[in-house]
């Protein structure tokens, strides 16, 4: 079983803990890490670009000209795509870009990416994740003393309002818990701190 060091906020080394084999020493297989990011932003996307045909452009209800004897080509409509104010041909409707990605795969990534941030020494485990205020400066204070720098992210088992509410005021700092994991989250962020609690929802939620 892997072995990391658990730190407090001040970072001291105040214990170790041994880590799930399953969860965090996992064959990383890059193709399927691949898939899940994609499958992530394929779903974050909307869908509602719309462009209007030439049936649903307000006016050209009436021809603008008789068909013969004008020298003009014949036209029937001032909202053809060739004119100016017409409808658009072949352009972008309302449509579902989501991807269907099944659970066995899902939970698959997880446990890679996190593994993936065990092997390359971006996990910490730290003995709690909470602050005794809101206070973004006790949280920066925090970071720094754990040298994690400002690419982090928070991963506690239950919602923790004070770091929350405290990583806010972050850019690239976000708080999350062990049940709204996602593999690309995991990857996106430089640094993973997890607490103790953390750790032990997170095996028993993908131990399985």
């Amino acid at each position: 079983m892997p072995t990391v060091n658990v730190y407090n906020l001040a970072g001291e080394v105040v214990g170790e803990m041994e880590l799930s084999e399953r969860v965090f020493e996992a064959p990383v297989n890059p193709a399927l890490l691949h898939q899940a990011v994609l499958v992530h932003q394929a779903n974050q996307r909307s869908g509602q670009a719309d462009t209007k045909t030439r049936s649903e452009v307000s006016g050209g209800g009436r021809k603008p000209w008789r068909q013969k004897g004008t020298g003009r080509a014949r036209a029937g409509t001032t909202r053809a795509p060739h004119w100016r104010h017409g409808g658009v041909v072949f352009g972008p409707h309302p449509r579902d870009y989501s991807m269907r990605f099944p659970k066995k795969m899902r939970r698959a990534a997880i446990r890679q990416a996190l593994s993936a941030k065990l092997r390359d020494q971006e996990l910490v485990v730290v003995d709690s994740l909470k602050l005794d205020q809101v206070k973004t400066r006790l949280l920066a204070q925090a970071l720094d003393k754990l040298n994690l720098g400002r690419n982090v992210l928070l991963i506690t088992a239950e919602p923790e309002e004070t770091i929350k509410l405290s990583a806010r005021n972050f850019k690239d700092v976000r708080a999350t818990t062990a049940q709204s994991l996602d593999a690309y989250n995991l990857l996106k962020y430089h640094r993973l701190v997890l607490d103790r609690s953390a750790v032990e929802a997170v095996e028993g939620v993908f131990n399985a």
